[in-house]
């Protein structure tokens, strides 16, 4: 039933992304980046392609392919973090770089895709969104914070819509 899913997700980001939604999670984005050396990448997928699907791609091996693909890992502290969504999967990962990587375990990652879990059951995705990235945002001030240095941003700021 999977494949199911993703056949009718397909198309789903732009209904459920307005350009709206999307204006609020680049200032979110932006805002966060000047408060640590970090550098947050956003991406949405509706669904996977056929042939993934097939061969059983998980969210979590798509998402570590999209954080190569959009090139998360190429900043000056090792520290993008890639926030990634499967719609189709209702799958929410993050993929972070070495420099942040070592400093936080998984179980925190996690706390930050479940608190995002609920808006987006609600269908509230600027809300959602927002939520992970403050929650990020005070992972990264923490373990990477800017103390008067300015953060040069390395990475786009716009969500990437796969």
């Amino acid at each position: 039933m999977r494949w199911l899913r993703h056949v009718f997700e397909f198309g789903a980001v732009r209904r459920r992304f307005s350009p709206a939604t999307l204006d609020a999670i680049q200032q979110a984005i932006a805002a966060s980046e000047a408060a640590h050396l970090g550098e947050i990448v956003f991406a949405v997928e509706g669904s996977l392609p056929l042939a993934a699907l097939r061969r059983g791609m998980t969210p979590r091996e798509r998402a570590q392919g999209v954080f190569a693909e959009l090139r998360v890992w190429d900043t000056a502290h090792n520290s993008g973090v890639l926030i990634y969504l499967l719609l189709a999967d209702q799958a929410i990962e993050i993929v972070a770089d070495r420099g942040i990587a070592a400093a936080v375990g998984d179980d925190e990652w996690r706390d930050v895709c479940e608190l995002m879990r609920g808006p987006f059951a609600r269908g509230e995705y600027a809300a959602g969104a927002q939520a992970g990235i403050a929650a990020v945002t005070a992972i990264l001030r923490r373990h990477l914070p800017a103390d008067g240095i300015s953060n040069a941003d390395e990475r786009p700021d716009r969500p990437v819509l796969l």
